[in-house]
């Protein structure tokens, strides 16, 4: 009968302590080098700062110039030298916004006046984060640029959730839009959306909670589908709502900006499988309560 004794001890072997000295050297070291006059387009993730790559961390402690946009969390941000050039140009409800014309310009400034220049965006640059528009601009421009991926809000805020994307049982496919929708041009193929045996990710969706529950119960999506809101998912204030789709434009009400909305019935596996911040269930359709 195999025991874990039987199996080779590594300890001390030459693999062992070449692969611990390669790590080492990757936490200690980055090759990539940010240029003067280029732009890295870095992807924050979702708020947890342990979840930025190597290279983000390692450009953001090179650059001369940071543009970033609220998204990105106040743990990121103290890790860019105090010497740095910070630059805000998010838009949010509320507070005054950067024009995205006016963050193009300032990018294409900044890297020809020879600043090593960093644009730091909250999750991913490239999902639903204008990172293509602004690359656009800088190719036109003859500016050099990389793109440094993170992880997207759909992936870390639904992992520190519990809630799986996909799962053999319940969830097939998974599909993430922007809840930024327009009802008089509304483009969406909701039948599509509004299909069982998958999980619907909603970035940005607060506002039009109502809209979009009604459109999907109308497209055929039961009214007792699972779903959850996650606020600031990974952060350290993460919390997160479970109900039902008939009860999502009530269970809005108590979720604030950053929130994630997750649509399906993988959403019943958060009570299994939470293992961060805290869960505040829907009951009755009356004001949530704190577990």
């Amino acid at each position: 009968m195999d025991t874990i004794s039987l199996f080779p001890n590594r300890k001390g072997s030459s693999a062992a302590l070449n692969q611990a000295s390669q790590t080492k050297s990757l936490l200690n070291f980055s090759h990539s080098q940010l240029k003067p006059g280029q732009v890295a387009l870095i992807g924050a993730g979702p708020g947890d700062a342990e979840l930025l790559t190597l290279k983000a961390l390692s450009y953001l402690q090179q650059a001369d110039v940071v543009l970033y946009d609220y998204l990105v969390s106040d743990e990121i941000m103290a890790l860019i030298p105090n010497d740095t050039i910070l630059v805000c140009v998010g838009k949010k409800a509320g507070h005054h916004s950067v024009p995205q014309h006016k963050t193009n310009q300032l990018l294409v400034d900044f890297a020809q006046q020879g600043y090593k220049v960093a644009r730091i965006k909250g999750g991913d640059p490239f999902m639903f984060g204008r990172g293509g528009e602004e690359l656009e601009v800088l190719a036109d421009a003859g500016i050099g640029f990389e793109v440094i991926p993170g992880i997207t809000a759909a992936a870390g805020a639904t992992a520190y959730a519990g809630i799986p994307l996909t799962h053999r049982d319940y969830a097939q496919s998974a599909m993430f839009i922007t809840g930024h929708l327009k009802s008089e041009d509304d483009q969406m193929e909701w039948s599509t959306l509004a299909r069982g045996h998958q999980t619907l990710v909603i970035y940005m969706g607060l506002m039009k909670s109502s809209y979009i529950q009604q459109q999907l119960i109308e497209h055929g999506r039961a009214t007792n589908t699972p779903i959850a809101i996650i606020e600031r998912g990974t952060q350290a204030k993460q919390k997160v709502l479970i109900g039902t789709l008939s009860e999502l434009t009530s269970l809005a009400e108590y979720a604030q900006s950053p929130s994630l909305i997750v649509i399906g019935e993988v959403v019943n596996l958060s009570s299994k499988l939470s293992w961060f911040g805290s869960q505040v269930p829907q009951q009755n359709s009356t004001q949530p309560i704190a577990i």
